[in-house]
């Protein structure tokens, strides 16, 4: 085997990416907040559940195709917003997106992306667009002209970043927002060539330093510059009530990405959301809060089941994947991996790492006793919520 091909797990891809990337950027896509309790819980909240095989089903003729949103997707998985991700790979978003787009799965933009929102819709028409609001509804009205002259069809509204997270493992590395060239990034970046010639310099030259080209109502300064908006400013002004009004605004779909608590989520449902993605930001945000699949488990029996229920944070496997649809999830989001995956090889690096999902997600299951994602639910599950009960 070669390249790609002797990468044979998420895991993989991510050490590789790990040689590939200055440490500075990979401490950035990898790290989470202060003592990284819930990053870690993401991944130790899978071991609370453990699957129950069906034995002697029909498993042939297995189909993973699942509907969202009017469009039927090869798999339940799709790609979560990865901000600044130009870090990893000249580009990056488009990388993304396109791999998305070929493995047919939805791809969500972030507003703390490098490439215009407007070329990446052209690469990928039916990208989701994930914003980052100020409290303030003229500015919102203004991003939210652009997005439909875009033709952007699916708003994900970020709601767990009113203030700026304690990055520690960022601030100590000397990666800061705006960014700051020093000494110490300056011998992470010599240490690696390929990174420094096929990322830093090739970006340089084709268009300049990157640019905040999404957060705002129009292309933003460069990441080395402060927004004349302020990055976080008025994000803790933002209430339910301008959710209410944005919903009477945007004639697209409404997702709400960051909820964790059935409360919340059930609100959400109220106001006329279309879906809800059940998420800590990957442990990026509050440390100490529970898992996401903790916090899906306690959503999943209360929301309406026109309301869709999706999830991202912390998963790897085929097997994470198939513990948060038999919770009730209708869709799961990943990030990092697929960033790792685009650090190594672009746009084929993100579909390996979805074709390692999907043929993980395949075969687990077939060894489960399913044929179809619609036979999943919590009676294939055994452990701490379940009381062993098949």
């Amino acid at each position: 085997m070669t390249g790609l091909k002797r990468l044979l797990s998420v895991a993989d891809v991510e050490r590789a990416a790990r040689r590939r990337l200055p440490r500075s950027v990979y401490e950035f896509v990898r790290g989470g907040t202060e003592d990284e309790a819930t990053l870690a819980e993401n991944r130790r909240a899978f071991a609370d559940y453990r699957l129950l095989p069906r034995g002697l089903n029909d498993v042939a003729g297995r189909d993973l195709r699942t509907a969202l949103f009017g469009m039927t997707h090869a798999m339940p998985v799709g790609i979560a917003p990865t901000g600044l991700a130009g870090m990893v790979r000249h580009e990056c978003d488009l990388a993304l997106a396109g791999g998305a787009r070929r493995a047919q799965v939805p791809f969500i933009l972030s507003g703390s992306s490098n490439v215009p929102l407007e070329r990446v819709l052209r690469e990928a028409p039916d990208a989701w667009y994930q914003a980052y609001f100020p409290g303030d509804r003229d500015r919102i009205a203004r991003i939210l002209a652009r997005l439909e002259a875009a033709g952007v069809g699916t708003l994900v509204v970020t709601a767990d970043t009113c203030v700026a997270a304690n990055r520690e493992n960022n601030a100590r590395r000397d990666f800061t927002i705006p960014f700051r060239l020093t000494p110490r990034l300056v011998g992470e970046g010599m240490a690696r060539p390929r990174w420094t010639v096929g990322v830093l310099l090739r970006t340089l030259l084709a268009g300049g330093v990157p640019r905040f080209a999404n957060l705002y109502e129009e292309i933003g300064p460069p990441v080395t510059r402060e927004p004349a908006h302020g990055f976080r400013t008025g994000r803790d002004r933002l209430d339910w009530g301008d959710m209410a009004w944005l919903r009477e605004r945007w004639r697209g779909r409404l997702v709400i990405k960051g909820l964790m608590h059935p409360d919340d989520a059930r609100r959400a449902a109220a106001l006329g959301a279309d879906g809800i993605i059940v998420s800590n930001h990957g442990g990026r945000q509050l440390d100490g809060a529970a898992s996401s699949l903790q916090a899906l488990a306690a959503i999943a029996p209360g929301l309406p089941p026109d309301v869709a229920l999706m999830v991202d944070s912390g998963f790897r496997r085929g097997t994470d994947i198939i513990k948060a649809l038999a919770l009730g999830a209708r869709f799961v989001f990943v990030g990092r991996p697929t960033l790792f995956g685009a650090a190594l090889a672009g746009e084929a690096g993100v579909r390996h790492v979805l074709e390692i999902l999907r043929s993980e997600l395949d075969r687990d299951l077939a060894l489960l006793g399913c044929r179809a994602v619609g036979d999943l639910g919590p009676g294939l599950l055994a452990g701490t919520a379940f009381q062993g009960r098949p």
